[in-house]
């Protein structure tokens, strides 16, 4: 079984906990990872790769992915999220209009300080380890990027719904806590939901008890997402038969055997004939070297 499964993570679960969840439910030995962590107290779209795909990390995690924030105004915790302590209230003046108005601040090319609470290491260890005990470190602002943030009404008193669109390395939590602090009133993040990771939306997300589902009547594999289906942004190149022999041993594809030199990028998808047969390196020649053959001959199906 190779492919992903597009989850629906729910509130309270681990995105290591789902995982486990997901391989119980795979033949013994099935290798499962998950592409792109999500907190505990978050939800949504958590893409898990199955089998093979695992190996097909690296190319999806960078994938712009799609958030929407409940902000909560006027109150500041120290985890920046619902999940702290309160260590600071403060009477909230600010309107939807001015909230609207610092939003474009936060948006294009950002710093963003890491927060405390966090999975990045400092000496080996957990940040977020070293603050449970009181520590604190002096934490340089990093370069991220933030494509869009759009105010979609309020949630409550002193709330908000945001919708977030961005990249790799931005912290939500962390960017509601800043937006607060620049609307004078402080702020933390309520809640969070992912609702798109790449091609993965939460629209067709599979819940655990779906899952569960499919995997008691045997359908489980027919809902995998196929390996190639999330790399589309990668260009495709394309040997004939008389290559498959080096397809399948993971041998270097000379430039003469693809239906076009391929483009000097830093990875291109490869087929055998219309199948999928891996990430390739582009070669100054204009070849090919494998650098994840993934194709599965007929013998080994």
């Amino acid at each position: 079984m190779n492919g992903f499964l597009n989850v629906n993570k729910p509130v309270g679960r681990t995105s290591s906990d789902v995982v486990v969840f997901v391989r119980r439910r795979l033949p013994k030995g099935a290798s499962v990872g998950h592409g792109g962590t999500l907190d505990p107290e978050a939800s949504g779209v958590l893409p898990v790769c199955v089998g093979s795909a695992t190996r097909l990390f690296d190319y999806i995690i960078d994938k712009q992915k799609t958030y929407v924030a409940r902000i909560r105004l006027g109150v500041v915790t120290d985890t920046q999220d619902a999940s702290g302590q309160v260590v600071e209230t403060r009477p909230v003046t600010a309107s939807e209009a001015e909230l609207k108005a610092v939003l474009p601040r936060f948006t294009g090319d950002i710093m963003q300080t890491p927060p405390m609470y966090s999975a990045l290491k400092r000496d080996g260890k957990r940040l977020y380890k070293l603050a449970r005990r009181g520590e604190s470190v002096d934490l340089q602002p990093r370069p991220c990027r933030v494509d869009d943030i759009e105010c979609l009404g309020p949630d409550g008193e002193d709330a908000y719904l945001l919708q977030i669109r961005c990249g790799k390395g931005v912290y939500i939590r962390t960017l509601c806590h800043d937006i607060g602090r620049a609307l004078g009133c402080g702020a933390h993040m309520a809640s969070l939901r992912r609702t798109a990771a790449g091609i993965f939306d939460i629209s067709d997300a599979l819940t655990l008890d779906e899952i569960d589902a499919l995997a008691a009547s045997g359908a489980l594999e027919s809902a995998l997402i196929p390996l190639d289906a999330p790399l589309s942004h990668l260009p495709a190149v394309r040997v004939g038969e008389r290559s498959r022999h080096a397809v399948i041993n993971g041998n270097p594809l000379r430039a003469a055997w693809l239906d076009a030199p391929a483009p000097q990028v830093d990875a291109v998808r490869v087929y055998l004939n219309d199948e999928f047969a891996g990430i390739g390196a582009p070669q100054p020649d204009g070849g090919v070297k494998f650098r994840a053959m993934l194709y599965q001959s007929e013998d080994a199906r």
